[in-house]
């Protein structure tokens, strides 16, 4: 479990990016970060494993302070997976993975091991193994920072935006390789995304943030849809004016949903033609 208390963060620039966070991420389930830019999601994602050190309140991993521990073995200890994948361009795809166990005292040849073991865990074929991240697509490159990620065996695995700069199509099959990593592994993850559809497919919990990562909701979708806080959180999801505002719509073939837009959305279980 990690719990953030009264946290904020002053940049020496002035800008207030976290003001008086406080929040508990439960253990074993994948909780979203979700809001525009400047809400200050990344900050509170990097706070976690002490790249960004707060300015005030206390954040803790199973009731002990992250401040007492050395951010460098914290940092190795928490899986990181960020946008671009961040490989090192001039380590093959074995050796990005098995970098972190190498620095935590694992042999070389077991960590390569388990390397190629974690390719299969995140579906890619070995024969990418000594392949450089340049001659990798960019959804195999974001596969490859899961698996860098997973590398040390953490607890908690923490993605910024990771799937941000890869096609839809990709986007969408990584969204669903991460629901069954998720399912087969039972880590505590921590996602950020702008995406409010991407947070409510991945997350068990959705922390919808405005500027100065206030808390505008928190809850499961179903939570959030059925009952937003407040006009901000209605605005933000789509339930006034978007792909969420449905409504039924007869035609001749049977019932449809269509948007605010008169768009269709779907059709109604049961009524498919």
């Amino acid at each position: 479990m990690i719990e953030f208390r009264s946290v904020s963060k002053v940049f020496p620039d002035g800008t207030h990016a976290v003001d008086d966070f406080s929040l508990v991420i439960p253990a074993r389930k994948t909780t979203v970060l979700v809001g525009s830019s400047g809400s200050g999601k990344t900050t509170l994602l990097r706070m976690i494993n002490r790249m960004v050190e707060p300015s005030s309140g206390e954040i803790e991993i199973d009731g002990e302070s992250i401040l007492s521990r050395d951010p460098v073995q914290l940092r190795r200890s928490i899986g990181y997976v960020m946008q671009n994948s961040g490989l090192l361009p001039h380590f093959k795809v074995i050796d990005n993975v098995a970098t972190v166990p190498i620095l935590t005292g694992v042999p070389r040849k077991t960590a390569r091991a388990q390397a190629l073991e974690l390719l299969d865990t995140v579906g890619l074929n070995r024969d990418l193994a000594n392949r450089y991240p340049s001659q990798l697509s960019g959804g195999q490159q974001q596969r490859v920072g899961v698996a860098r990620g997973l590398a040390a065996n953490p607890n908690i695995l923490l993605m910024d935006e990771p799937f941000g700069a890869v096609d839809p199509i990709v986007r969408a099959d990584l969204q669903q390789e991460t629901i069954r990593l998720q399912r087969d592994l039972d880590k505590t993850v921590v996602f950020v995304t702008h995406d409010i559809d991407e947070a409510f497919l991945l997350g068990d919990q959705v922390v919808i943030l405005e500027k100065g990562a206030k808390i505008a909701q928190v809850g499961s979708p179903t939570e959030i849809v059925e009952n937003p806080a407040s006009d901000f959180v209605a605005d933000f999801i789509g339930i006034k004016h978007g792909k969420r505002a449905l409504t039924i719509k007869k035609t001749a073939h049977g019932s449809i949903l269509v948007d605010s837009e008169g768009r269709a959305a779907g059709v109604l279980a049961g009524e498919a033609p």
